[in-house]
C-alpha cells in the first residue's frame, strides 16, 4: 500500500474504467489469486480446509448477495437463510430427478429458482420500506421453514426430513477432497466476486445506490424504482441461492431445514454490517470476521495454558464475541472496509500526513 500513482495515466476509457486501474492493485491481486489457487491447495491442513477456509468462502459469496441488496440498494432483509435454503433444496432437486444434471449447472439453476421466490417477496418493497419491510423479508423465512419441513416433494419423501449429495464430479473431475472442494469453492467465489464488482459500477449499480440514497429524488430523475428494488432482490436472492447450494452439497454434504434457519440470516447480516455496507471488500471482512473469531476465542484458553471448563469456554465465546460487535460498531459504524480504506490513504501519503 505504501506507493504512489504518479506517472500512471491513462490514454484512454477503458483503461480508466478498469477494475484495478493502478498496477500496483493489479499485481497485488494477482499475487493473492496465486496465494490462492496454487499455494493454499499445497499447505494447508484438512481441519482448515473443513472448519475455515471452506465455510469463509461460501459464506463471502452469500454475503456478497445480501451486501447487494441491503448495502447497495438500501433494502433491509431478514430472510437470508431461507434464501440459502431454496438454492440448496432446488439443486438437490435437480440432481435427484433429473439423470445426468452437471453439478455446476444444477447449482446454478438452484440460484434461478432462488431469483424467482426473492423477486416474489421482494415486491413489498415497492410499497413499503425499512422495518416494514424487514419484517416482510422474515416472512420468506419462516414461509421456507415451514415448506421444507412439512412438504415432503422437496426432500424427494425423506422421513427424516434431511437430505445428503454425495459423489460431487464436474467434466471427469471428481470433487472430494478438501483440496478440492477448496478450488471448486473457490471458484465459483471469484466469477462471482468480479460479476458483483462489475455490477455496482455500471448504470444498475448506480441505480441501487441512488435508490439507496434517495428513491424520491431517483425517481424524478427518472430511475425506475421497480425496475431497480426488484433487480436487487434477483441479484441479491442468485447469489444467495448458489451460495446455499454450495453450503449443502459441499460444506455440509447432508442437511435439513434447521442448516438455514433464522440464525443464518442474522449471521449473514451481521457479516455485512460489520465488515461494510456497500463494499465488496467489506463481504469478505465481515465473512472472515464471523467465521475465524469464534475459532480463535475458543481456542485461545487453550493456547495459554489457561484450565477452563469446556462450557463456560462457550460460553465467554459468546459473551466477549458480542462484545466485539457492539464495540465494533460503536468505534467504526461503517465497518472494517472503511477502516481499511483509511489504513490505505494515511500509508499512500506517509510520510507527509498533510
Amino acid at each position: 500500500m505504501i506507493y504512489r500513482e504518479n506517472g500512471q495515466f491513462k490514454t484512454s476509457y477503458g483503461a480508466d474504467q478498469q477494475i484495478f486501474p493502478i498496477l500496483q492493485d493489479r499485481v497485488v491481486m494477482l499475487g493473492l489469486l496465486a496465494v490462492a489457487f496454487v499455494a493454499v491447495p499445497l499447505l494447508a491442513s484438512e481441519y482448515l480446509f473443513r472448519a475455515i477456509l471452506i465455510p469463509f468462502l461460501i459464506l463471502s459469496l452469500a454475503a456478497l448477495g445480501l451486501n447487494i441488496l441491503v448495502g447497495y440498494c438500501g433494502q433491509i432483509s431478514l430472510g437470508t437463510g431461507g434464501f440459502m435454503a431454496v438454492g440448496a433444496y432446488a439443486a438437490y432437486n435437480f440432481i435427484v430427478r433429473v439423470d445426468g444434471m452437471p453439478v455446476v449447472a444444477a447449482i446454478l439453476l438452484g440460484g434461478v429458482c432462488a431469483t424467482a421466490v426473492g423477486v416474489l417477496f421482494g415486491i413489498p418493497s415497492l410499497r413499503i420500506k425499512g422495518l416494514y419491510l424487514a419484517v416482510a423479508t422474515l416472512a420468506a423465512q419462516f414461509f421456507t421453514d415451514w415448506a421444507f419441513l412439512r412438504i415432503k416433494w422437496f426432500t424427494n419423501d425423506s422421513s427424516s426430513g434431511s437430505v445428503n449429495v454425495a459423489g460431487l464430479s464436474m467434466a471427469g473431475w471428481t470433487i472430494d477432497t478438501p483440496a478440492e472442494k477448496y478450488l471448486f469453492c473457490l471458484g465459483f467465489l471469484v466469477v462471482f466476486g468480479m460479476l458483483a464488482k462489475n455490477l455496482v459500477r455500471s448504470h444498475i449499480g448506480r441505480e441501487w445506490m441512488a435508490i439507496r440514497d434517495m428513491d424520491v429524488a431517483a425517481s424524478v430523475i427518472g430511475i425506475r424504482p421497480v425496475y431497480a428494488k426488484l433487480t436487487a432482490f434477483a441479484v441479491s436472492s442468485f447469489f444467495v441461492g448458489v451460495a446455499g447450494a454450495l453450503w449443502g452439497f459441499v460444506h455440509l454434504g447432508s442437511w435439513e431445514p434447521a442448516a438455514f434457519s433464522i440464525d443464518r440470516s442474522f449471521q449473514l447480516l451481521f457479516m455485512v454490517i460489520i465488515g461494510g455496507l456497500g463494499s465488496i471488500m467489506g463481504s469478505f471482512f465481515g465473512a472472515a470476521f464471523i467465521v475465524v473469531l469464534p475459532i480463535v476465542l475458543d481456542n485461545m484458553p487453550y493456547w495459554f495454558g489457561i484450565p477452563i471448563d469446556t462450557a463456560l469456554a462457550s460460553h465467554l465465546t459468546f459473551m466477549i464475541f458480542g462484545a466485539l460487535i457492539v464495540f465494533f460498531l460503536i468505534v467504526e459504524p461503517h465497518g472494517i472496509a472503511r477502516l481499511w480504506s483509511t489504513a490505505k490513504e494515511k500509508l499512500r501519503l506517509w510520510p507527509f500526513p498533510h
